[in-house]
């Protein structure tokens, strides 16, 4: 800088004596020679075209480091340039260098307001990279098990400005309420939270919100009467519940803002900060996930134009189903299957089939086509088809999720056949379809098979949840050695000698195998059946024996996520819960009598008629979960209600039944298509009872209008 500084100086001395020529200007300033060749270069360019001024490059050209060189030289030129011409007076007195001085600063001014342009571009990219950086530090908060992390004082201090002064969140409460909370209890404040948040309360921060977050209880000892349904809650100070609610609360706010910029089509393991926001997926509110999610299903729609398909059923071979092939299951995936990526991406409400009940006689109003879901759900879970088996615990009555079904097993060296392949693929689609039209599935799987949906990893606890002996061989074998192993220390003893005594003599049988979930026995290494397991080799044998089992469904269980994943978009999937997933596709695993209740109309009644209340006790307080699931499908063709009170497009309508006889002989008539009920006014809750039972049990066939008979 002080060589131009001076370079220049000596050239406005000449100015006065003298006219500058090429040959004094390259021997009294030699850099400023070099450099004004580039200005001239840019001046021609800027007086040819202005628009240059505000691009990155000329003529296309790529950035290079040469270019960037000559940028930097060309703007430190210009700054000297600027400050030399502007300051010295001697400048006004020569007209070819006023007229430098002018073309000069027009330069500098242009760029100055393209500088202005970057540098508001570049603060919003600064505002985008804090936002996501505070967001991957709350992240590490949130899934740091030791709780060594400290909360970020940039996310704390945003409080006020994003929840309001009346939220405010400090240092020392958040610490506070920290210490009561671990893994289960964040799962439940999160399901509280998702229960009692309504999903349009979009885009955060909401003022409903607001109000929900104020509303919570406050005091400094525990509510268990607003958390009864929590056990991990019901114990914890109200204030604390509180803070911790306005944590996750502030937690997806920035969750909403930095989720566009990120990249969730990649699978597991391609990014490290696709995999950090999936990894705090469970922290993320419904209505965070379902504003994106629902945007996507609404652009991915394909229904426009598209008529439902007809469907033909034989019912009477699938009541009989000595074949799968006969099953309502197959005959819908023979017909469907090949356009079904697209017909399915119908949008809530819309039917992507019309059922066509062989030797029946009437049009499908709704009620066939939801019968026939009901079908194929029931078929799933059954022996009618191969595709699935109840799972080990269901087959030996012991431990949990008896009724689950898990994905059939297949030899883990042979291919799967395309069709069971293509039938796998047709379960996701039909999933999708769930998720799309409301029109759920009732079906009965585990949940390591929706925790693979969604890309989340399958642990050991997954497999004990289905088969609780699954680890206990190799858990005891392991347990004997590290017996003997103590021993020896104590009795200092030869550790080698005794555990392979230990083998020889207790588990000289066992070989290099596994019995499958199925019950078939398999080989874990070639002739694996023929290599006994000894001292040597025993780590090596329960480290394949534990990939055996957690890795046995996975190539089932991806067919079915190619299926899924045809029909809905799969980025934000992602960022589900194996649960939510469940609950999107299955509904809640309840009937929510209530929430019936409110989409409930009367004809010629009140909920306060005395039958009617009648009916509502007999409903609410005497039927079991599978009586309830069979009443629905007396009267609305389908298992399942919605999720919420805004996927109801039909409310369930009660009339009174008039019988020409004894009205407590009477049974209740239904009319699927319309999910209307003809209910007689039973004199008593015990009669009520005990021919809505009769009904739902034994008068399911559908025929001439679609009345169950």
């Amino acid at each position: 800088m002080s060589i131009l500084k001076v370079e220049i100086k000596e050239l406005l001395k000449s100015i006065i004596h003298e006219q500058i020529t090429e040959d004094i200007l390259n021997r009294k300033a030699p850099l400023f020679f070099q450099l004004q060749k580039h200005v001239v270069e840019e001046l021609i360019h800027f007086l040819a075209e202005p628009s240059l001024i505000v691009m990155n490059n000329y003529n296309d050209k790529t950035i290079d480091e040469q270019m960037l060189i000559k940028q930097s030289n060309l703007d430190f030129l210009l700054n000297i340039l600027f400050i030399e011409l502007t300051t010295n007076k001697a400048c006004l007195n020569n007209l070819p260098l006023k007229n430098f001085r002018i073309a000069i600063m027009d330069l500098v001014f242009a760029l100055f307001e393209r500088q202005k342009e970057l540098l508001l571009v570049l603060n919003e990219c600064s505002l985008e990279a804090r936002n996501l950086s505070i967001t991957l530090d709350v992240i590490n908060v949130l899934t740091n098990k030791t709780k060594q992390c400290q909360w970020p004082e940039s996310f704390l201090t945003q409080s006020s400005t994003n929840l309001g002064e009346t939220l405010p969140l400090t240092k020392e409460i958040v610490d506070a309420a920290d210490v009561y909370f671990n893994r289960n209890a964040d799962e439940q404040l999160m399901k509280f939270m998702n229960q009692n948040i309504n999903r349009d309360w979009n885009p955060l921060p909401h003022e409903s919100l607001n109000q929900f977050i104020e509303s919570l209880p406050a005091e400094s000892v525990p509510d268990s009467t607003k958390y009864h349904s929590f056990s991990y809650l019901r114990d914890i100070p109200s204030i604390h519940i509180q803070t911790r609610a306005k944590l996750f609360y502030l937690f997806n706010i920035f969750v909403g803002k930095v989720l566009p910029i990120i990249d969730l089509s990649l699978p597991p393991g391609s990014s490290n900060l696709t995999n950090q926001i999936r990894a705090a997926r469970n922290y993320i509110l419904n209505t965070t996930k379902f504003q994106l999610f629902d945007d996507a299903l609404s652009q991915t729609a394909s229904s426009a134009g598209l008529s439902p398909e007809s469907v033909n059923f034989d019912t009477v071979k699938a009541s009989l189903a000595e074949h799968p092939e006969d099953t309502m299951f197959y005959q819908a995936y023979k017909q469907l299957y090949s356009n079904a990526s697209r017909t399915f991406r119908r949008t809530n409400d819309e039917r992507p089939w019309v059922a066509v009940f062989i030797g029946m006689h009437s049009s499908d109003g709704g009620g066939p086509f939801r019968d026939s879901i009901t079908r194929m759900c029931a078929e799933l879970c059954s022996t009618k088809l191969p595709l699935f088996i109840l799972c080990p615990n269901g087959r030996t009555n012991s431990g949990s999720n008896c009724d689950r079904w898990i994905p059939n097993v297949f030899p883990p060296n042979r291919p799967i056949s395309d069709e069971f392949k293509n039938q796998y693929r047709f379960v996701g689609k039909l999933m999708g379809m769930a998720i799309r039209t409301r029109n759920l599935l009732d079906v009965r799987f585990p949940i390591l098979l929706w925790k693979q949906l969604v890309q989340e990893k399958v642990t050991i606890e997954d497999i004990e949840a289905i088969d609780i002996s699954s680890f206990s061989i190799i858990n005891q074998m392991e347990e004997n050695i590290k017996q003997v192993k103590s021993l020896n220390e104590y009795e200092d003893g030869d550790i080698n000698n005794n555990c392979d005594y230990l083998f020889s003599s207790i588990m000289s049988e066992l070989t290099f195998d596994v019995v499958s979930s199925a019950g078939q026995t398999y080989e874990l290494i070639p002739d694996g059946f023929h290599i006994p397991i000894t001292a040597a080799n025993f780590e090596d044998y329960c480290m394949r024996y534990r990939q055996y089992r957690i890795n046995e469904f996975h190539r089932q269980i991806d067919f079915i996520r190619q299926g899924l994943y045809s029909v809905v978009p799969s980025a934000y999937l992602t960022l589900f819960t194996a649960s939510e997933l469940e609950e999107a596709v299955c509904g809640k695993g309840y009937i929510d009598i209530a929430m019936l209740k409110r989409h409930t109309c009367y004809n010629s009644d009140s909920e306060t008629t005395p039958h009617i209340v009648r009916f509502w006790s007999v409903l609410s307080e005497m039927f079991s979960e599978e009586q309830k699931k069979l009443f629905l499908i007396f009267v609305w063709g389908r298992s399942t209600l919605p999720n919420r009170d805004d996927d109801f497009s039909l409310s369930f309508s009660i009339s009174r039944l008039e019988p020409t006889g004894n009205v407590d002989d009477a049974l209740p008539k239904s009319h699927t298509c319309s999910f209307a009920l003809d209910l007689p006014q039973y004199s008593t809750k015990e009669i009520a009872y005990e021919r809505l039972n009769y009904a739902i049990t034994y008068c399911s066939s559908i025929d001439d209008d679609w009345n169950m008979n």
